[in-house]
């Protein structure tokens, strides 16, 4: 049985998109990776991949996120989630190229972080975040004015989530306030709260409101969202000055597909099965599942789980087919019965990863990632108020 019909897993028309092998028109940069790839079917790719990776030596370091395919991963040095990525990063500084097997905004917060002789490389440009582009730097700014009009942006902080683009981080840096991932966002908004009578977070609706209300006691009438395709927001100053939680109206496109049915009929197709999901879903999934937390508290989740469990695991399809080989002893599904890989995430492939490390070891640097320094240092900012977080 293969590992897709262990996930209970169907193919859909979508798949190939899905998979990174047409063009996705959301992305983050929307361009081709320039050069000619090594063809998907080379038999000497991993070969290859190899013979590059050990002719640079420690003058390379490449980091895989937890939602890149297998074939990538195998040459990750680390592997984690975006921030400890990035951390990494900086953590190494005599690598010269960071070769950042993830997305766009994923490698703008290693340049931030890393030194100014290290050079960040994205092996496909076109490896955006549908959710990152839901907040540019114009409709933030916008929205900042919205809320001035409306007396409340003198009393608001932003909380920008880590998945946004640097423009967004120092936005939030020059307005006071500070980044968070999805294991400290709670800590991120008792912090703010303690700065201000209200947030105005970016660019997650799903996080912002799981964290507020279920776990800081907020109510949901204390949340309004802020949609920036509307005047104004679609909101008004009354809303706005009610609020305590001023939600952006922006989504994960994997995380946001989890709908209650699928909780519902996972449970009615897995006795005692444990439903575990990530706080980017919906808060109806969220309250419905049994478990919510970061990616990382998922992967600790299923490490200590006891042999014979059942898990249906809410998140990327990639790190859960991941999950489901390496606990054979458990029974781990799929959320959902369709594919639903990160369409972004999987443009970077064993062909796109080949061509960066062999232009890398040919003295030619491709695809680098560069933050201007006026947005590093407000971005920095916000960063480091992150780090500072009690």
């Amino acid at each position: 049985m293969t590992t897709t019909q262990t996930l209970d897993v169907q193919p859909t028309p979508l798949a190939l998109l899905l998979l990174g092998r047409a063009s996705d028109p959301a992305s983050e940069r929307g361009v081709d990776c320039p050069g000619d790839l090594p063809a998907p079917s080379d038999p000497d790719l991993v070969e290859r991949a190899r013979a590059a990776k050990a002719k640079l030596g420690d003058r390379v370091f490449v980091l895989g996120h937890h939602y890149q395919r297998d074939e990538v991963i195998e040459f990750a040095d680390v592997t984690g989630d975006s921030f400890k990525l990035a951390r990494d990063a900086a953590a190494r500084p005599e690598a010269e190229y960071i070769v950042f097997c993830g997305v766009h905004f994923m490698a703008e917060s290693a340049d931030i972080l890393t030194s100014e002789r290290q050079q960040v490389i994205l092996p496909d440009l076109a490896a955006g975040c549908s959710m990152a582009d839901m907040a540019t730097a114009e409709q933030v700014a916008e929205c900042w004015d919205v809320l001035t009009d409306a007396g409340v942006a003198d009393t608001t902080v932003p909380v920008s989530y880590m998945n946004s683009s640097a423009d967004i981080k120092a936005f939030t840096g020059r307005h006071g306030g500070t980044i968070c991932t999805s294991s400290n966002a709670r800590r991120a908004l008792e912090w703010a709260f303690g700065q201000g009578e209200k947030v105005l977070f970016l660019p997650d609706q799903h996080l912002g409101r799981n964290t507020a209300v279920l776990e800081m006691g907020l109510a949901l009438e204390d949340c309004v969202v802020y949609n920036p395709h509307k005047p104004g927001g679609g909101v008004t100053a009354e809303q706005l000055r009610a609020a305590k939680m001023i939600l952006w109206r922006g989504h994960c496109s994997v995380h946001g597909r989890f709908a209650l049915d699928c909780v519902e009929d996972v449970r009615a197709r897995i006795p005692e099965v444990n439903v575990l999901v990530h706080p980017e879903c919906r808060h109806e999934v969220v309250t419905a599942a049994d478990y919510v937390g970061s990616t990382e508290y998922i992967i600790k989740t299923l490490d200590e789980a006891p042999a014979g469990s059942a898990w249906a695991i809410g998140t990327e399809l990639n790190l859960v087919r991941r999950l489901a080989a390496a606990h054979p002893d458990k029974q781990i599904v799929f959320l959902d019965k369709t594919v639903c890989f990160c369409s972004t995430m999987n443009r970077i492939d064993l062909p796109h990863l080949v061509w960066a490390l062999e232009s890398l070891a040919d003295g030619k640097v491709v695809n680098r990632i560069q933050v201007d320094p006026e947005t590093e240092h407000y971005a920095k900012a916000a960063l480091e108020q992150m780090l500072a977080l009690p």
